[in-house]
Formats: structure tokens, sequence, C-alpha cells
């Protein structure tokens, strides 16, 4: 028998899945949904499937990104606004 290392629900685990069942193969967790990974076959463990984390991370890390460049670009934009500005006192002098 193995727990959800998440929940530790008991995880049931048909004879036929077990003798198909390799180490790092997928595993949802019918208790309460986590995504798991087999850990060891004797005994039977599982946990936390890293890679969704490891996803979601650079999920955000891509979105951290894109707003600093975002910024970037919007100061570029006002400091050519005042470029501009210099550019018309110089003609009117």
């Amino acid at each position: 028998m193995a727990t959800c290392p998440e929940c530790d629900a008991e995880i049931v685990i048909d004879d036929d899945d077990l003798e198909e069942m390799e180490a790092g193969d997928p595993w949802d967790c019918e208790a309460c949904g986590s995504r798991l990974r087999v850990a060891s076959l004797d005994p039977i463990e599982f946990e936390g499937d890293d890679e969704d984390e490891e996803e979601a991370d650079d999920e955000e890390e891509a979105d951290d990104e894109e707003a600093a460049e975002s910024d970037t670009d919007l100061d570029d934009e006002f400091d050519d606004d005042d470029d501009d500005a210099d550019d018309k006192e110089d003609w009117d002098e």
C-alpha cells in the first residue's frame, strides 16, 4: 500500500497497473488530484511531480521578464519624447 505525499490518502493500485509500473511513471492522486511520480517500486512510494512545478515557475519567470521588457520600452519611449522637446527648443531659438 502507498500513500500520497501531498494529502496522505491511501493510493490503491490494481495488480495489472502494478505489473506495468516503473519508477518515474506519472500518477494522479484520486483523492486530491495531485500529479505524482513513482519514486520506488519496492516498497511502492510516490513523490510530487516537480516538472509541473518547474513549468509553472518557468511561466512565471517568462511573465516577469516580459513585464520588465515592457517597462523598459515605456521608459525608452518617454526618453525619446524628451529628446524631441529639446530639439524643438533648439529650433525655436
